[in-house]
């Protein structure tokens, strides 16, 4: 099992911002499959798939993005050997840019904070930079709607992270 977790907050509140990528990706992702969000489990909405005879799970917690880690734990504990993909945004990388790591540290990142102190590191992470916003408190600004100047910059990211997950999962 292949398990992709998009992060973001669930309502239309959240919609379109910058702390949604997460959420974002994994749609487009869904709708590269041919598979729909349907389910609700693991404190989470699925999508069940297959990729190349491999079973893939995509999901996006209804947790909070600072609680992600409770339906991640929720996802491991039924799958122990699953690989883990994580996608979110990131304010350290400059807009629209893409970072894959296979594992490492939460950096500055409370949804993967929430979600190392629940399974640890060992998890992949495809990051889509957001840059700062020095004008803004950092809540502010990534819950704020993605700038209309910047919906084509983000547009090609979410498609280039897409890519990625697929050329590791293929």
């Amino acid at each position: 099992m292949i398990i992709i977790v998009g992060l973001g907050n669930e309502g239309s509140l959240y919609q379109n911002t910058y702390h949604n990528l997460g959420f974002m990706t994994v749609d487009r992702l869904a709708k590269r499959l041919g598979i729909e969000f349907t389910k609700k489990k693991y404190k989470s909405t699925i999508a069940l798939g297959k990729v190349k005879g491999q079973s893939v799970m995509l999901a996006k917690p209804s947790t909070f993005m600072n609680n992600s880690g409770q339906a991640v734990v929720m996802m491991k504990e039924k799958y122990k050997d699953a690989r883990i993909i994580v996608v979110v945004d990131d304010i350290d990388l400059e807009k629209g840019k893409i970072r894959y790591r296979q594992h490492g540290h939460s950096g500055t990142h409370n949804g993967l904070r929430s979600i190392t102190s629940f399974i640890g590191s060992e998890f992949e992470r495809v990051r889509i930079g957001i840059g700062r916003d020095e004008s803004k408190d950092l809540a502010d600004f990534v819950l704020s709607k993605i700038d209309k100047n910047d919906l084509p910059l983000f547009d090609k990211a979410i498609d280039e992270a897409c890519d990625l997950i697929m050329e590791k999962i293929s």
